[in-house]
């Protein structure tokens, strides 16, 4: 007994992640291949992945339809050790997948109506549920550094896109800088460093010469974003904003 006990003494302690990337799938990386395990579209060409091969130790925990309310088994990986959180959330809160399908197969009206429902709800509802999920986080890893990265506009204007009409584009752009903004002043309140990518992505929206988000493609879930391209400048964002 005094054995086992000595060997369990002696042992390692499990290393705590230093880097914990939290998230949808923007932070997963669906829409850029090379998808590593699991239902969650976790890609190795996601930011996440890029940034956490410089790091010991790296869990990378973003899950595609992730929403602000169902964080919780991916916050189980922070720890008081945890030297950097990343996240990109809040898409799904406004029903990200039904509004791109109501403005695909829909008219101009009938989009213009959803996308004005997403955005009653972001800002009446998702800044609370943004100061819960940071603050929650910050509990769990008091020691890290918070990076909040947002969401690209779709569309490139006068881009000549024939997947959907100038007046849906324009509402879905729209949505986004109202989206981005709201983030963006959440993490300001929460003492997070905001990266914004939107102007990364000015001139590679979705039907732009060189487009860094996927048009309508199959498999759907990978319409509508970025590709490998477009993640490797989510990359180039954070490790900027960093410096």
């Amino acid at each position: 007994m005094a054995g086992v006990l000595a060997v369990a003494l002696l042992a390692p302690a499990p290393t705590a992640p230093e880097y914990v990337a939290l998230g949808d799938s923007y932070a997963s990386g669906a829409g850029a291949g090379s998808y590593v395990e699991g239902s969650c579209r976790r890609s190795s060409n996601a930011y996440p992945a890029l940034r956490g091969a410089e790091f010991p130790s790296f869990e990378f925990m973003a899950c595609s339809g992730a929403t602000t309310q169902s964080l919780k088994p991916q916050m189980r990986a922070l720890t008081p050790g945890t030297t950097l959180v990343t996240i990109t959330i809040g898409g799904n809160d406004l029903g990200f997948t039904d509004v791109l399908t109501t403005c695909t197969l829909k008219g101009d009206a009938a989009c213009s109506k959803r996308v004005a429902t997403a955005v009653d709800f972001l800002h009446s509802q998702l800044p609370g549920r943004l100061d819960t999920t940071y603050s929650t986080i910050r509990a769990a890893a008091p020691n890290a550094t918070l990076v909040v990265l947002g969401y690209p506009r779709l569309f490139t204007p006068d881009d000549g896109c024939r997947t959907l009409s100038v007046a849906k584009r324009a509402a879905l752009n729209d949505a986004a800088d109202q989206l981005s903004g709201e983030i963006a002043q959440a993490a300001g309140r929460a003492g997070a460093r905001y990266v914004d990518v939107r102007e990364a992505f000015a001139h590679h929206g979705v039907c732009s010469p060189k487009p860094w988000i996927n048009a309508l493609v199959h498999p759907a879930e990978d319409s509508y974003h970025p590709n490998r391209t477009g993640q490797a400048a989510y990359f180039q964002a954070l490790t900027s904003a960093g410096r």
